[in-house]
């Protein structure tokens, strides 16, 4: 009987394997972003959020068996709760977000881009008044200055989770983001899109997924 139990047990296993694929993706974001796969990490933007001008492209490779959920975390930089980026000095001011994915199967053919059909839930905001820019003492949560922020959903990067209150992914045009230092080293798929929050300035940290059939 044991026997028979680790033979079902191993055919299980190199069923997976046998279904599993690997694909290749490419990300290009201002600043930062984590991707993960039903819910487990497969790549990270090698350079911290907190890099001053931390515009680089992102090529790796993952495996994973369809359907699988794309989850994507992305960040502008910030200082603080204010939103601001260079605070106290003459270059103060809100930054600006943006991200823009591609995902190809073993046979090189686009399995997933970045458009409108993503899910994205933006869970820090800030400022709410964009007046805050041009504060003498920018200070978080006062006056202009109020920010909203939550927590990452619990299991909201996995299958089964209910995002269907989730407003759809912002699309904007290149000269919109203005995108800068590694964009330019991918070679775009006509269909990938920049997408983002419902504003480029005020929507700092992006929770963004897409089901992968």
């Amino acid at each position: 009987m044991k026997h028979a139990v680790i033979t079902a047990a191993l055919v299980s296993l190199s069923a997976t394997a046998l279904s599993a694929e690997t694909f290749s993706a490419d990300v290009w974001a201002d600043n930062w972003f984590e991707m993960r796969i039903d819910g487990a990490q497969v790549a990270q933007d090698s350079v911290p959020v907190t890099t001053e001008r931390s515009f680089n492209a992102e090529s790796f490779a993952f495996e994973a068996e369809r359907p699988f959920v794309i989850g994507l975390v992305a960040k502008d930089f910030r200082e603080n709760d204010t939103g601001l980026e260079y605070i106290g000095t003459g270059r103060q001011q809100m930054g600006d977000g943006g991200v823009i994915v591609q995902i190809m199967d073993a046979a090189g053919e686009t399995v997933a881009v970045s458009n409108a059909g993503w899910q994205c839930l933006t869970i820090h905001t800030a400022p709410i008044d964009k007046s805050c820019e041009s504060a003498a003492n920018p200070v978080p949560g006062k006056d202009a200055c109020a920010f909203e922020a939550m927590a990452e959903p619990d299991g909201w990067d996995i299958a089964g989770f209910n995002a269907s209150d989730w407003p759809d992914a912002d699309v904007y045009t290149a000269a919109q983001v203005g995108p800068k230092i590694g964009y330019d080293e991918i070679s775009w798929v006509d269909d990938a899109e920049l997408i983002w929050g419902p504003d480029l300035e005020q929507s700092n940290t992006v929770l963004c997924r897409l089901t992968v059939e």
